[in-house]
Formats: C-alpha cells, sequence, structure tokens
C-alpha cells in the first residue's frame, strides 16, 4: 500500500516519506479501514516536528489520528457485517505506529464509527480531534445553556464546531475572537453573536463591553499562553476558562487576578477523553450529521503527494478550517 511516513522528526520537506509499505491485517477486535480522506490536525504536525520530544515513540510512524473511509476486512471477534461500514476514525495514531496517512490502517473496532448515510466520507475526517474536541469543550460541566461563552480563534476547526455546539445547547450569548474579515464571517455563519478581531481591537474591553461590564461565563481558549492574562480580564467571577491548547508548556498564572475571580481553569486531551464522555460525544455528532445539522469548514483538500504542504499549512496557520489528504484519489469510485 502507499503511505506517508517519518522516521525521525524535524521539517515536514525533510522527513516526510511516500513509498509502500506492507498492507496490514486486522488482528483480534480489530477492523481494517480503506482510508478515503486522512485529516491534519495540529497535534499531528507537532509530533512530526518534534516539537514536544525529538525522539520517535516508534521508528516508523505513519501520521494523522483523523479519517475515514470503508471497512474491508474484520478480525477475529468483529461481526462480518461491518465490512462495507462507511466509517470515520478516532486516535488512528495517538500511541500507535500507523495512522490514517495510508491507503490503509487497522485499529479497534470502537475506534471505527459508523457514519450516517448521505453523509461524505470527507467530512468524517473532520470528526475525530476538531468535532469531538469542541464537543466536550462546550458540554463539558453541566454545559452552557443560558451563559455567554467567548471562543477563542472562531473560525478555527476546533473554534468553528465550538460555535455551532454552543448554539446547539443553548448558549446565550456567543462571542468569538478572529483576526481577519474572512474569519469574522465564518463565525458569523457558524453562528456566533458577535465578533472580536484581536488584531485590531480592544479585546479586553471590546469584551467588557458586549457583556455590560459582567465578563463572560466560559471561554473555550485554544492557546492559554498566549490569552490567559486576557481571559481572566474577561471572565465572570466564579467563570470557566476551559483550555484544549497552548504555544507553551508552561505557563505562569497571574494568582491575584484569578483569585479574585475565584476562576476555574480545566484542561482536558481529546485522546483521553472518558469513556463515558467520547460515547456520548460520539451519539450526539452521530445523531446532529444524520440531521444535517452541523456545518463544516474545509480549508483544502490535498493529494497524498502534497503532504508536506498539508503540513506546513496547518504549522504555519494558513489553513483556515480542516485540511483534508485525498487518500484514495486514485479509486474514489470504488469506496463512495
Amino acid at each position: 500500500m502507499r503511505a506517508a511516513f517519518y522516521e525521525r522528526t524535524g521539517p515536514a520537506r525533510e522527513v516526510l516519506t511516500i513509498g509502500e509499505l506492507p498492507t496490514p491485517e486486522p488482528a483480534a477486535g480489530e477492523v481494517r479501514v480503506q482510508v478515503a480522506w486522512s485529516g491534519v490536525n495540529p497535534s499531528d504536525v507537532k509530533s512530526r516536528a518534534g516539537t514536544r520530544t525529538k525522539t520517535l515513540a516508534f521508528p516508523r510512524i505513519v501520521p494523522h489520528s483523523d479519517g475515514s473511509g470503508v471497512i474491508d476486512a474484520v478480525g477475529e471477534g468483529v461481526a462480518r457485517s461491518r465490512i462495507g461500514e462507511r466509517v470515520w476514525l478516532w486516535n488512528a495514531a495517538w500511541g500507535r505506529a500507523f495512522g490514517t496517512a495510508a491507503e490503509y490502517v487497522v485499529l479497534p473496532s470502537a475506534q471505527a464509527v459508523r457514519l450516517p448515510d448521505g453523509v461524505d466520507l470527507e467530512i468524517g475526517a473532520c470528526l475525530g480531534i476538531p468535532a469531538l474536541t469542541a464537543f466536550h469543550a462546550i458540554h463539558m460541566d453541566g454545559g452552557v445553556q443560558g451563559k455567554t461563552v467567548l471562543v477563542a480563534g472562531g473560525a478555527g476547526a476546533v473554534g468553528h464546531y465550538a460555535i455551532q455546539f454552543a448554539r446547539l445547547n443553548g448558549a446565550r450569548h456567543i462571542i468569538a475572537t478572529v483576526s481577519t474579515a474572512e474569519k469574522a464571517a465564518l463565525a458569523l455563519a457558524a453562528g456566533a453573536d458577535e465578533v472580536i478581531n484581536y488584531r485590531s481591537e480592544d479585546l479586553v474591553a471590546k469584551c467588557l463591553a458586549l457583556t455590560d461590564g459582567a465578563g463572560v461565563d466560559r471561554i473555550v481558549e485554544v492557546d492559554l499562553a498566549v490569552n490567559i492574562a486576557a481571559n481572566l480580564h474577561m471572565l465572570r467571577a466564579g467563570g470557566e476558562i476551559v483550555v484544549y491548547g497552548s504555544s507553551a508548556s508552561e505557563i505562569p498564572v497571574p494568582f491575584v487576578p484569578a483569585i479574585l475571580k475565584m476562576a476555574r481553569l480545566h484542561f482536558f486531551i481529546v485522546y483521553n477523553l472518558a469513556a463515558v464522555d467520547r460515547q456520548n460525544a460520539e451519539s450526539e455528532l452521530i445523531r446532529l450529521l444524520a440531521s444535517k445539522r452541523l456545518a463544516h469548514n474545509i480549508a483544502a483538500r490535498m493529494a497524498l503527494d502534497q503532504i508536506a504542504e498539508a503540513h506546513e499549512s496547518v504549522e504555519q496557520g494558513r489553513a483556515v478550517g480542516n485540511v483534508l489528504i485525498d487518500i484514495a484519489e486514485l479509486t474514489r469510485g470504488e469506496i463512495q
């Protein structure tokens, strides 16, 4: 099978290789998926670049945790009726050597979730990290019904979904931060009530003005290292900052503003969601997908041969939305 892989960390164009690898066979409890689309996420890029560690967990890594495709083989203990099922995938490369940047991937049966009829396979490749992260950030700790929510990076892959989930969950007022007019339009179309351009406007002053000085109940935060000071000024007393990302591994916390606000910080990583939280998110996502209630923002579709460019697009922040690799471009008719 054709696959992209790397055997050392570093710049995308230097370490990513496309070549032939043996087609895997599913073990007991596993399914094999003929991959249609592979999703590129910031965590995939950081792992390849060696941002967190330059030591590879495996001698060779096929990247990408998200993807979609069709089950074409099953291992012992998995119902043969699953063969032919259109699925979306999660955690394919989390703690594993072989992700979705290949024509085939094997993984535990539970990590291949049936995609509702009529939903394009490319949408399935947007769900594992972006949609599940957004869903948990909005629904955790009782959700946001009746609350004012600030979504940082409202046009990003996670932020775009977070705005929609906040609206569907009954948020009273949704504010999104953006950096361009194009991103503002995306956030507003997703359901934001207001947008703040943090590059051209006073973020804190504008947020407080929009909330009559009270601040917001929940902040969904993509980069705590950059935004923690501003967040504490914009937070309502007793409010919460839900953190799923940061550009720095260690962050000083402004203690006095935090304690005076009685602020709550809640960190989570989508890869380690509790089973019950993941199951709830999957069920609700499937329901919303089947009823066509979610909008999806795919920024770019690229061929497997363009994987280095795809990584650079995510790494440099050029993509406004999800970046997908078309794995099955030559066999598209077989698996749609």
